[in-house]
Parts: C-alpha cells; structure tokens; sequence
C-alpha cells in the first residue's frame, strides 16, 4: 500500500460506475487499503447505495481510523458504508444477485501472492462465484499491477464481456501502468 500513486485505485471505482450507466444500489468492495477506491465509490454513488467493504486485515481498519486517517477522511463514518473483517470471497458466495459491481483490490494482481487464500477469488470457480453475486449486467472489477492474458480469457470463460484497460498508476514517471479489468455479467 502506498499513498504516492492512487489514481488506478480510484478509477477502479469511477469506470465501474460510468459503465452501469445507472444508479448502483449496492456495490461490494474487496479491500479497504488506504481508502481511495472506497472514496471514489462514495463520490459518485447518491445517498440512496450502499456500499460494503470486505477487509481481511483488522489493521488495515485500524489504520484506517488512527495514524492513516488524515488519508481515508470520513469515508468509514458515511451511513452507506459497512466494514465487514471477512475474507472477500465469503461476502461474495453468501450474496447472490446481491451486487451491482464487485471492485476488487486485494491483492497485486490476479493471483494470491499477498494471501495465498485469493487465488480462489481469481479461478475458474471463484469468478463463477462473482458473476453469480452480480445482478445481470452488473461489473466484477480487478485491478492489478501488471497484465495477464489467461486471466482475461479465464474471465469470459466465466461468462463475462471483458475490457482491460491500461491505467497510469499517477505515481513516478518510471512507475509501470496498472491493469484494471471491467468484466460485465451477461446473460
């Protein structure tokens, strides 16, 4: 985590939301981190969403609350958002249909190298998971921090239309460009 380059972070919340083209009554995300993707999201939501953010690590929240306050603003303390300390994975398989967009941040790209337990959100299985807590024409979001091809076939395996979209990272000039996937459930 770090606070020096955020803008794909907050594009992984504002391309979700100018893609639904409508009002997002729920919106789930995966990863609390430094607060901008959950900042962005509540920027563009109406008072009317609700937006849950599932956070494996108790002290990211903490974080979040104490010394990284003066970054995460008052984002926990609106009414639309829940904090759940839960793995991601299980919010998503308890929720079908639940969810207008999934974003997910929790990791470095679409595998499990922080917590070996993600790669189950990024198989076969686990986007079968994520499409199934999407309503029908709802968007399962991953940012990552470089490109994987079989990943993008692995999502319209799953049932999804897939768009990758390379994104500066905002950071240092010799800083590589982020990859977010916008992986719309079609029916």
């Amino acid at each position: 985590m770090g606070s020096w380059a955020f803008r794909s972070e907050e594009a992984l919340a504002t391309l979700v939301l100018d893609r639904l083209g409508r009002v997002a009554d729920r919106v789930l995300i995966g990863g609390l981190g430094m607060g901008f993707t959950l900042a962005a999201a509540r920027s563009g939501l109406p008072a009317s969403s609700a937006i849950v953010v599932a956070e494996l690590v108790p002290q990211v929240v903490a974080w979040a609350q104490g010394p990284l306050a003066h970054i995460v603003g008052n984002s926990l303390s609106d009414p639309r958002v829940s904090v759940e300390l839960r793995d991601v994975h299980d919010v998503i398989v308890e929720q079908p249909g639940g969810y207008d967009a999934i974003l997910l941040d929790v990791d470095n790209g679409p595998d499990g190298l922080i917590h070996v337990s993600n790669e189950r959100l990024y198989s076969a299985w686990g986007l079968r998971a994520a499409r199934t807590a999407l309503r029908v024409g709802g968007i399962l979001a991953i940012w990552s921090a470089y490109p994987d091809d079989e990943f993008a076939e692995r999502l319209r395996e799953a049932g999804f239309a897939v768009e990758e979209l390379v994104i500066d990272s905002g950071g240092h000039a010799d800083d590589p460009p982020h990859v977010i996937w916008l992986s719309r459930r079609i029916d």
